[in-house]
């Protein structure tokens, strides 16, 4: 559990409610979580999204940390920026976030297809 400003622990779950929101909030598109618990020792959730351009995408990211940083959750390591797949790894939930065309590529949704699906509706404002 990682510990907030004000002492609260946060579980994987808040974690991921906590990116989600912060990449809704600069309208991450095609957002998802995978549930990948059962699946690999890598962490408990994979979150998937896109921006359309490289100022969209650098915002998304910046948000993430930022919220993260704000909230007291450790992060591990951000990997690629400036490039198109940049990877935020908060331990427990790991967040790609790629150019459209890199996130076709690689088709992670794809060769992580075993893992569930996290209904993210009431954590996101944009349907």
């Amino acid at each position: 559990m990682k510990k907030t400003k004000n002492g609260e622990n946060m579980n994987s779950e808040e974690i991921l409610e906590l990116v989600v929101k912060a990449a809704d909030s600069k309208l991450a598109v095609d957002m998802m979580a995978l549930d990948v618990r059962e699946i690999s020792l890598l962490a408990d959730y994979f979150v998937i999204t896109h921006g359309h351009s490289e100022r969209q995408i650098n915002a998304i990211v910046d948000e993430v940390v930022d919220k993260a940083k704000e909230n007291g959750v450790e992060i591990k390591q951000v990997e690629g920026r400036g490039g198109k797949w940049i990877l935020i790894d908060l331990k427990d939930v790991i967040v790609h976030i790629f150019t459209e065309e890199e996130r076709s590529y690689y088709n992670l949704e794809k060769l992580w297809f075993d893992a569930p699906l996290v209904d993210l509706n009431s954590m996101v404002t944009q349907a």
